[in-house]
């Protein structure tokens, strides 16, 4: 049982760094991207896993999931579009069954748990994002407005530092000069909750919980993803308001993926402490 709570939390790591690599290599650092996904191949390879032989692989899984990272790769590459949160997920989906179809135990369980978060995650975004923009469902936008720039700004203001909102997801934040702030897609902090509910729901799964167990850590889990991407946004706010716009976009760029790791890691150890 000590190994595998310390496998799931070697996976939570795995995945923040991984979402931390694509993000620090399409809007960062290069090289911090490179030694994120060092750090996350060394995670790995420092999971104790045991070979069972009563599990035997699947060469359906090992198949699709072959498929799966193949066919993101060369999208990727003949359409020349960047790697985004989207394709990350989807290549975690098919790294997972991959997994899923191996021989040993502990791997196939961590790609059964990489499995939930993957998929939860993708059809939450395929939802929200791509079906309700189909249907015209002004679901982002409002979310945006009346449940992150309207909190934060209205937190600010107490402590009468200069700052409106003058569109739907738009700021103008009065530092050493007027700022506009758009507070708008991965800043609704919906990624960090689809990927939190992807975890309740693989963790919920493996470990059989029963569905009031499930339900109550699913709702913990979206607060507290809600509260973290609040305290992300006042600190870009605070930051741009104190050392410029700059500044605020480098910070923009590393805060997100590091709450989320730290929120994760944070519930998991609660989840295990119970």
């Amino acid at each position: 049982m000590q190994d595998e709570n310390k496998n799931i939390i070697i996976i939570l790591l795995v995945l923040a760094l991984f979402t931390g690599a694509t993000i620090e290599l399409n809007e960062g650092s290069t090289i911090v991207g490179v030694i994120l996904f060092i750090v996350a191949a060394i995670l790995i390879s420092r999971m104790k896993l045991r070979g069972s032989e009563g599990v035997q692989s699947s060469r359906n899984y090992l198949l699709i999931g072959g498929f799966i990272v193949a066919a993101d790769l060369i999208y990727n590459y003949i359409s020349g579009s960047e790697l985004g949160t989207l394709d990350s997920m989807v290549f975690f989906l098919g790294v997972s069954l991959i997994a899923m179809g191996a021989g040993k135990k502990d791997l196939k369980q961590l790609g059964e748990f990489g499995f939930y978060i993957s998929s939860v995650f993708t059809g939450l975004y395929l939802i929200f994002y791509s079906l309700f923009g189909f249907l015209n469902i002004d679901f982002l936008h409002l979310f945006d407005h009346y449940f992150v720039l309207m909190p934060t700004v209205a937190f600010m203001k107490i402590f009468s530092i200069p700052i409106e909102i003058v569109a739907t997801e738009t700021v103008i934040l009065y530092g050493a000069e007027p700022m506009t702030i758009v507070i708008g897609g991965p800043c609704s902090g919906l990624y960090s909750m689809f990927l939190l509910i992807g975890i309740v729901a693989g963790y919920s799964r493996i470990e059989k919980m029963d569905v009031k167990k499930t339900l109550g850590l699913l709702g913990f889990a979206v607060l507290i993803a809600y509260i973290a991407n609040l305290i992300r946004v006042l600190i870009l706010y605070i930051t741009a308001y104190f050392y410029g716009m700059d500044v605020m976009m480098m910070v923009h760029t590393h805060i997100g993926w590091m709450i989320f790791a730290v929120t994760a890691g944070g519930i998991m150890y609660i989840v295990n402490r119970k």
